[in-house]
């Protein structure tokens, strides 16, 4: 089995698809206002967005994206006006994170774990 898809809500797709197209997704399916797909510029998930009229109550979603070059990709973001809740930082759980929400309050980690996102030393085996 293999993860294919992940859809988010949005309670505006137009506006979630610039600031997802910001953060580097290439838009591959376009349907406003009702939804939205896109490609990950690694590897062959997709990513989608639809048009919701009320968000879900409580934590909500978060979403992981890998990068190789977390830093300089959290600059470049920077640059173009995307705000972190917190700057690169090592975790203790081996992976390096940033954080930052999306204009529906979805959660986003971009990190950076290379083997140790699957193959931690406590990995059971």
């Amino acid at each position: 089995m293999n993860l294919n898809q992940i859809t988010i809500p949005s309670l505006d797709v137009a506006k979630a698809t610039e600031f997802y197209k910001t953060l580097g997704l290439k838009l591959i399916v376009e349907a406003l206002p009702r939804y939205v797909r896109f490609e990950c510029p690694d590897g062959e998930a997709t990513f989608s967005i639809h048009k919701v009229d009320n968000l879900a109550k409580g934590d909500g979603i978060t979403i992981y994206f890998e990068d190789e070059n977390l830093d300089a990709l959290v600059s470049r973001l920077q640059a173009k006006g995307i705000i972190f809740t917190s700057e690169p930082e090592d975790m203790s759980f081996l992976w390096r994170e940033a954080h930052l929400k999306d204009l529906d309050g979805n959660n986003i980690i971009l990190f950076h774990a290379g083997k140790n996102r699957k193959n931690p030393p406590w990995r059971i085996n």
